[in-house]
């Protein structure tokens, strides 16, 4: 049928249309099985879950064919071809909307639900960008899905004889609509789009109304016991701690009995010599919860703490070792503003923070992936760097490690020389069956491993070099379970080591009761308030209690567990789990049986939700009074909100920082420094507004002010050129020339794009040597000792 002479569409080529939109959902369910069969996930790609799959893409073609055929005959009626034209590229957007949640469960092994509204569009952008990226095969990707609906719309003429006779069509959709809903689906078979779209809502509608008198609910008033005094002998100094979060690790890959053991041998060793929960549960499966529930025992808002628009009054425990004397640091090879890890650290005022911006040119950045993009420095290069910074040895420390490696896209550093231990690792083990077989298509997976335990074997060597590495407590945990690798069950991705080592130990053990995150903070501070004199609040308001330090398994506490931002739908009540609407009961190896009989596990987790929104939403974990650091947070008068509004939309602060910059162009000083403090009070770590806010300072006639943010910024990032330029210009202006020298030692050090500057640095050298400070300083040098 030659469509060009048609003059208006009628039903009969819309129902040509919703059938090629099927069999192009059907040809994108082949896909991800095929995928998922090439990874080792499933086992057969024609099975009875594809059956079920396809039959629920039957039901989301209908629901779509039943929506849109109301606007087809509105459009084709008020304008011939409008109709048409329409709702062709409609089904091809959602198609295309299909294909990319398709390929995002087939890396992530979860559906995308409304955790999607926790992310910013940064957040989105930069996941998406360094988890494989936004390369030429989307391009392609998008051309084929084209071709593939247009291919068989042009089929379907063949057939018109046959589709005729499906008239009206609209009652077949509906019919097999109705259909769907009474047939029982895992993430797995369900339509992407359909299950995003049915995930927002629900989270959206979600009644979390608190009906409880109890202001601060969470308060507690019981001491929290001293489970660790037993093991430890401490010494009359206060110990260091350092946290080491590594990416990805869960118990599957650590430990005895480990299904994909092997890979981590320093750990596994560790493991033995240590203080090990092989029952420890991560509170959220994704890397944006365990600084909040680590660190501070923390609930978890709407979509995580983190994200909160204002955080409420708490307290963690770089807070509170801080207030006892404790210096604290948080090291992180990647970008510290995702998910607002800047903003969290800042609030708990914690002395020093190095991200991707502080590394310098002495250390190489992660190999970038196929779409060019890289997370940032990889485990070795980050630990290398925190070993190189000066340590106050005055005072006891507290450290936090957050690893990047052992996450997608999963390039280790001389990535062929970990495929192949790798390889030998496997060839040698006793695997077999599927376990081999996820291993052998992951193979890059399990060589990050062993890169990430290499690096944790050598900054284990380094810190022993360390002055009071004898008096220092270890922390190693996962923040999650790596999210590629396939799960038994839905409380995997959760399941996580705990290991506890420390020189100070007095004996080992191997404990295997359930505990979470949230027991830590709680139970190292009542370690450490039971030994020393510790200025500890009144009260707390911790979501978990002591470690349970039971050897044998058990289950003695209530958990709830957060799945992805917006995703609070698992709770665990003793040895009972409940998830997305069942019940189960737990072994000790937390494998998941069918309970049977009632249980109360979605009451709790429901009025869980309540109390959550309620003290994160208002201010009520503590009061005022407990709080260590208060909320902080740059305070606006009425107008100046008012003004920022105007010009500030919702744009991401690079678009804003870009707006504040053309005022101070302007020389319109005031409003620029409004807007620059307006963006730091939102994110702390935007360099270059902190950059700007020194040049206008300067601009303004401020010298001291521009040099001392100035400064701060080359202490937040060493490598950053910009700082350097502009301190350069300060010290130029205000006839500094002794202070430019020193800064052109600096910027050579550590900046690996001096040569940007080079005019600059030039010409700091010729007016230090015209004011004598060259010379003096060469023989300042000379007359030093040898």
């Amino acid at each position: 049928m030659n469509t060009s002479k048609i003059d208006r569409y009628s039903l009969k080529h819309y129902t040509r249309m919703i059938i090629s939109f099927f069999g192009s959902l059907l040809v994108l369910t082949l896909y991800q099985y095929a995928t998922l069969y090439l990874k080792g996930v499933v086992d057969t790609i024609i099975g009875t879950s594809f059956l079920i799959a396809a039959v629920h893409q039957i039901g989301y073609a209908s629901i779509v064919g039943v929506l849109l055929v109301f606007p087809f005959n509105f459009w084709e009626n008020l304008r011939p071809k409008y109709g048409f034209n329409l709702i062709f590229v409609l089904l091809i957007i959602l198609l295309i909307i299909e294909a990319m949640l398709i390929s995002y469960f087939c890396t992530a092994l979860v559906p995308l639900g409304s955790d999607l509204l926790g992310y910013s569009f940064e957040d989105i952008r930069m996941t998406i960008a360094n988890s494989g990226g936004l390369s030429f095969s989307l391009i392609i990707g998008v051309a084929v899905i084209i071709g593939l609906f247009f291919g068989l719309y042009k089929l379907t003429s063949k057939h018109y004889h046959y589709i005729s006779r499906m008239y009206p069509f609209t009652i077949i959709l509906f019919s097999m609509f109705i259909m769907t809903l009474f047939l029982e689906g895992k993430p797995i078979d369900h339509n992407k789009t359909q299950y995003l779209a049915l995930n927002i809502y629900e989270s959206s509608t979600e009644d979390t109304s608190y009906n409880s008198e109890v202001e601060y609910p969470l308060i507690k008033t019981k001491k929290t016991e001293n489970v660790l005094g037993p093991y430890f002998d401490l010494k009359k100094e206060k110990p260091h701690i350092v946290f080491i979060m590594i990416e990805g690790l869960g118990r599957d890959f650590v430990g005895e009995g480990a299904e994909f053991g092997g890979y981590t041998p320093f750990l596994d060793k560790l493991t033995t010599k240590s203080l090990y929960w092989e029952n420890c549960l991560s509170n959220t499966g994704r890397t944006f919860g365990v600084l909040p529930s680590l660190m501070g025992s923390l609930p978890f808002g709407k979509s995580g703490f983190m994200e909160l628009e204002k955080y409420p009054n708490k307290l963690t425990l770089y807070g509170v070792l801080k207030n006892n004397g404790y210096s604290t640091a948080f090291y992180q090879g990647t970008n510290s503003a995702f998910d607002n890890v800047d903003r969290f650290l800042n609030s708990e005022n914690v002395d020093f923070v190095l991200d991707k911006s502080g590394f310098g040119s002495k250390y190489t950045m992660q190999a970038e992936d196929a779409a060019g993009s890289s997370w940032g420095y990889p485990d070795k290069e980050l630990f290398k760097k925190s070993m190189s910074l000066p340590r106050n040895e005055e005072a006891p420390r507290m450290e936090v490690y957050m690893t990047i490696s052992t996450h997608e896209p999963f390039i280790p550093p001389q990535p062929e020389v970990y495929e192949k231990k790798a390889q030998k690792i496997l060839s040698q083990g006793p695997y077999e069956g599927k376990t081999k077989k996820i291993i052998e298509k992951n193979s890059n997976v399990f060589a990050t491993l062993l890169y990430t335990d290499e690096a944790l074997e050598y900054v284990f060597e380094e810190y022993k070099k360390q002055p009071g590495y004898d008096n220092t407590i270890f922390v190693i945990t996962g923040d999650h379970r790596l999210i590629p690798i396939p799960q038994r069950n839905n409380l995997s991705r959760f399941h996580v080591p705990l290991i506890i080592y420390s020189p100070l130990l007095k004996e080992t053990k191997k404990i295997s009761a359930i505990n979470s995150h949230f027991d830590v903070t709680p139970s190292l501070l009542a370690l450490l308030d039971a030994e020393y004199e510790m200025k500890m609040p009144k009260k707390v308001a911790w979501m978990g209690d002591a470690l349970d330090m039971n050897q044998d398994f058990r289950g003695t506490k209530e958990i709830p567990l957060m799945r992805n931002k917006n995703e609070l739908k698992e709770y665990i009540s003793g040895e009972k789990f409940y998830s997305n609407g069942n019940v189960f009961n737990l072994d000790e190896n937390l494998d998941v049986h069918s309970a049977f009989g009632g249980s109360n596990l979605e009451t709790k987790l429901r009025s869980f939700k309540s109390m959550n929104s309620y003290v994160t939403n208002n201010n009520k974990i503590i009061p005022d009074s407990l709080a260590i650091f208060s909320v902080k947070k740059e305070k606006f008068t009425d107008s100046e909100i008012i003004w920022i509004n105007s010009v500030y939309n919702g744009e991401n602060f690079d678009k804003v920082y870009m707006k504040a910059r053309a005022l101070a162009f302007k020389k319109e000083y005031d409003k620029a420094l409004l807007l620059c403090r307006y963006i730091l009070s939102e994110s702390p770590s935007h360099i270059d507004t902190k950059v700007l806010m020194g040049r206008v300072s300067v601009w303004s006639g401020d010298y001291a002010s521009s040099i001392k943010i100035l400064k701060e910024c080359i202490k937040m990032n060493p490598n950053y050129i910009d700082s350097y330029s502009a301190l350069f210009d300060v010290y130029y202006w205000s006839d500094r020339f002794k202070e430019g020298l020193e800064l052109i030692d600096m910027v050579e050090e550590n900046s690996s794009s001096a040569h940007e500057i080079k005019d600059k640095i030039n010409r700091a050298k010729i007016l230090a040597r015209k004011n004598g400070i060259a010379l003096n300083k060469r023989l300042k040098s000379e007359e030093s000792p040898i």
